[in-house]
């Protein structure tokens, strides 16, 4: 009897240790996601607010990208793609490097929202997606469903919704556009709280010091883009252009 009570009070013990570890793990995703949406939107604001930065990346009289403004289009794929496959060479320096220039490029993409739609129509915006955002997060993190198939169904949706957005760039259907988004704000959603889930497991599982580093950048990653993701879909239906 006496030794059942001291395993039971060492597992519930180690129990509680992988609890503190994981929420350490998860405040530091959040951390760095929090830092690179305010970076995005610091940088958004700047090159909206500035005519010659805007002007950088695209020629508002021939409606042409400069080479710059192409960059910005295109690099933040191969960022992704370089982080992810590059995970085990990449040193934590290097990761949050190019996790923060990420953030700044987006920013700068994300500039012409300001332009093209009216200042409390994106402010809006934001706000119910930080909402909607922050609820799904807190479902992903204290729910006891296990929530893997949900979110292999979620990205066959994701799948989906790239396909049907490179359709709909040759037919330019308003009505798909619409459907697009209803559709890519309820895969981004239910994202966030799958994303959320695997995140906690990863950071209950013991790592060292610099993997931890490196999978909160990616965790981080993940985040920001089910957020950014989100709020662009929902900016398709809710906002207000100028």
């Amino acid at each position: 009897m006496v030794e059942q009570n001291q395993q039971g009070y060492f597992a519930a013990g180690q129990q509680a240790e992988t609890g503190v570890i994981a929420k350490t793990f998860m405040a530091n995703v959040f951390l760095w996601m929090t830092l690179a949406l305010v970076i995005t939107a610091i940088t958004a604001f700047f090159f909206a607010a500035d005519q010659a930065l805007i002007g950088s990346l695209v020629n508002f009289e021939t409606g042409k990208m400069s080479g710059l403004g192409w960059f910005v289009t295109l690099a933040p794929l191969g960022f992704v793609l370089l982080m992810s496959f590059g995970y085990q060479r990449l040193s934590p320096g290097i990761m949050t490097l190019l996790f923060l220039v990420f953030s700044v490029l987006i920013g700068m993409s994300l500039s012409f929202i300001l332009i093209v739609y009216t200042a409390a129509s994106v402010y809006k915006t934001f706000a119910i997606t930080a909402g909607m955002f922050g609820i799904m997060a807190f479902t992903g993190y204290a729910t006891k469903t296990d929530l893997t198939r949900f979110g292999s169904i979620m990205f066959m949706g994701l799948i989906g919704v790239l396909l049907a957005m490179l359709v709909n760039f040759f037919l330019k259907s308003s009505m798909l556009e619409y459907i697009i988004s209803i559709i890519g704000v309820l895969v981004f959603t239910g994202l966030t709280a799958y994303d959320v889930q695997k995140l906690k497991r990863i950071g209950s599982q013991p790592l060292d010091q610099a993997n931890t580093r490196k999978m909160s950048i990616m965790g981080a990653l993940t985040l920001y883009l089910d957020f950014i993701n989100l709020f662009l879909f929902l900016i398709r239906l809710l906002g207000n252009r100028k």
